[in-house]
């Protein structure tokens, strides 16, 4: 009897608990291995996805229940990885919409699900966390029903199953006062509303690629469902692109059982399936049968709107803790990465040290860097550049539309800073104690934002960026406001120097760093750049301190991660990434460099 196939995505807002479901689906068919058992969040396979908890590569798995296959996708859930959303939910059946029970549909929500209704699916709602002190399950389900009301859902679509869960126990039902143990009420309510796979084993095959896959032996493996016909090991394919064909030779076929991928010999429609032996597939490719060719539309990926240089790090302290740090190094570095992020652009550049990579945004080359850095590279990189276009003879840059939902005491200030970016304000609320702004501005005015967002905030605000389109280039902005703290001096910091410093301005580094000359050590409190010198003692004498001596109270340093280092850097500086420290310096490291280049500049203009 032919295996019943359903496939399903679950979509959310960053920390709805996505991940968690999934792994509550694992869990109850018992698809997780015993090791796996005790690690929260199976499917945020990498550190950098436990640690952040966010999803930034769609993963896939499957269960098995009640003679049913069920193939699992966990989406990212943030606006630089939209694009990977738009291309999963063309492979499934249905969608989970997981809410959590307090804080509603958040404005993320509304692009993903935006997707879905626009592809045709009907979703189901899943109302989670719904042990939370503050739930608020029912008014939540009335939120959902606006937000689709506004989304010109269909009246099909406006009739979606309602469930309620705590996924990280892994118990689902169907009415808030059921009791329920497990989450068996939402597997029967997808197979009950999505309905399995048609058998579709007889006719021609046909497979679209929508995602892709890299595995160190086999090379590049094509991920997409099959929509109709078998694939086998051995069996010649065309594949197919609006404009193009080529005969290939199916040398692996792979599809999931849990959370591991599985080597069979042929697949039916319906499944979820790896392909591998064609080094050259590409995302969009079709699939098909030699004796029917018949290739789909090309899935459009979304185009990079921001760029960023990777160069050989050349510091003072270039190589103590990286072990690879050369160009060809990076090179082949980011070639891999191109295998299977192709949201990414790798481009050559004038210098063989320098590479030039473009992205969908900052987190997304932000992702990059730190994994890097935790495989151990080391590199410098530069300030963000936003990719700007020439449409119908006006220059043009990326725009955004940002969400920001903020405690009502903060609001003045949000408005201020946004005002100062050129931001245009298009829709404001008051939901409770909480202000819901909608604003357009340029991806090149928020640079730099987010962390400056979350001071002004107290972390009590949530900003949501999406890509919106190319608009008019929008002039000049304000800069940063401070200058910042060059060390001329290469050797350790000292105490006595911080102190002695620390009223002219604020530091990263503590007493015993090492330092080199041309990193920057603090942000200034004038507009304009210091030299000066941390690894200054004090002079030794032979006259014993009396208890008059001030005791040096240093204030503590500001922390450097990676996010807001990328975001703090003007043109003229670099983010030193290695494995053990992030460094701020100046790209011309000597005072007199800085001052003919400078002069250079200027001239030029």
């Amino acid at each position: 009897m032919k295996k019943q196939i359903v496939n399903i995505a679950v979509i959310a807002h960053v920390d709805a608990g996505k991940s968690t479901l999934v792994d509550a689906f694992l869990n109850y068919s018992g698809s997780l291995a015993k090791n796996q058992m005790n690690v929260e969040q199976v499917m945020d396979s990498n550190d950098l996805e436990r640690e952040r908890g966010i999803t930034i590569t769609s993963k896939n798995c499957a269960i098995e229940v009640d003679h049913v296959k069920i193939n699992i996708v966990d989406t990212p859930g943030h606006a630089d990885f939209s694009s990977e959303v738009e291309r999963i939910i063309s492979t499934v059946d249905t969608v989970i919409l997981l809410v959590d029970s307090s804080e509603g549909p958040m404005p993320q929500t509304r692009f993903v699900l935006q997707k879905s209704l626009q592809r045709g699916l009907n979703p189901i709602l899943l109302i989670n966390k719904i042990d939370k002190k503050d739930a608020r399950a029912e008014e939540v389900v009335d939120m959902v029903y606006d937000l689709f009301l506004s989304l010109n859902a269909t009246d099909e679509q406006l009739d979606f199953p309602i469930l309620y869960g705590v996924a990280k126990e892994g118990v689902v039902k169907r009415n808030l006062e059921d009791e329920s143990v497990s989450i068996q009420p939402l597997i029967d309510t997808i197979i009950e509303h999505a309905g399995v796979y048609p058998d579709r084993d007889e006719e021609p095959a046909q497979l679209q690629v929508t995602a892709l896959d890299y595995d160190d032996y086999i090379g590049r493996l094509g991920i997409g469902r099959l929509l109709r016909g078998v694939l086998r090991v051995g069996q010649q394919v065309m594949i197919a692109t609006p404009t193009s064909t080529k005969k290939q030779v199916i040398s692996q076929l792979y599809t999931y059982q849990g959370t591991k991928r599985v080597s069979v010999r042929e697949v039916a429609s319906g499944d979820l399936v790896l392909i591998g032996g064609m080094s050259e597939i590409l995302i969009g490719d079709t699939l098909c049968d030699v004796n029917h060719i018949d290739p789909l539309p090309a899935i459009v990926i979304e185009e990079p709107t921001l760029s960023i240089n990777f160069l050989v790090n050349t510091s003072p302290f270039a190589g103590k803790s990286g072990k690879y740090v050369t160009s060809r190094n990076i090179k082949a570095r980011l070639e891999k990465e191109l295998e299977v992020n192709v949201g990414l652009k790798v481009e050559e550049t004038e210098s063989a040290d320098k590479f030039k990579v473009s992205g969908r945004g900052e987190l997304h080359l932000g992702i990059l860097i730190e994994n890097m850095r935790r495989e151990g590279y080391e590199l410098a990189v530069s300030k963000a550049e936003v990719i700007t276009k020439m449409i119908d003879g006006v220059l043009s840059e990326p725009m955004e539309e940002i969400i920001i939902t903020t405690p009502e005491d903060y609001s003045g200030t949000i408005i201020s800073k946004m005002s100062l970016r050129k931001a245009q304000m298009e829709a404001m609320e008051t939901i409770g104690d909480r202000v819901v702004m909608r604003w357009i501005a340029a991806t090149r005015a928020l640079l730099g934002y987010r962390q400056e967002f979350i001071n002004d905030t107290r972390g009590e605000g949530i900003m949501v960026r999406q890509f919106k389109e190319y608009g008019p280039y929008i002039g000049p902005l304000a800069r940063r406001f401070n200058g910042v703290m060059v060390s001329t001096e290469t050797g350790v910091a000292m105490t006595y120097s911080i102190f002695n410093l620390q009223e002219r301005g604020s530091f990263f580094i503590t007493p015993q760093t090492p330092v080199y000359e041309g990193m920057i050590v603090g942000i200034a409190n004038k507009d304009m750049d210091m030299d000066v010198n941390p690894t200054k003692n004090k002079k030794q004498t032979a006259i014993r301190s009396t208890g008059a001596d001030e005791a040096m109270r240093l204030t503590p340093p500001r922390s450097l991660s990676l996010e807001y280092a990328m975001e703090f850097i003007e043109d003229d500086e670099l983010v030193e990434v290695t494995p053990d420290a992030i460094r701020l310096r100046k790209k011309h490291l000597k005072p007199h460099e800085r001052k003919a280049a400078f002069r250079a500049q200027h001239q030029d203009n």
